[in-house]
């Protein structure tokens, strides 16, 4: 549950500095940090989901 969480908070920030990035001048380099975060928030979401799709419980 926690780490849902994380993952929303990371998203929320890589959103908001996306949006900052756009709309003050002078601060583009925010808009990348925001696509930067965005994508190592799907990445690291994408990791944990393969592995957890990997796991066969043997009774």
């Amino acid at each position: 549950m926690a780490f849902l969480a994380f993952v929303l908070f990371l998203i929320l920030a890589a959103v908001v500095l996306g949006f900052l990035g756009v709309l003050l001048k002078g601060l583009f380099y925010l808009l990348i940090i925001g696509v930067v975060v965005f994508a190592a928030t799907l990445l690291l979401s994408g990791l944990r989901w393969s592995r957890r799709s990997h796991r066969h419980f043997v009774r």
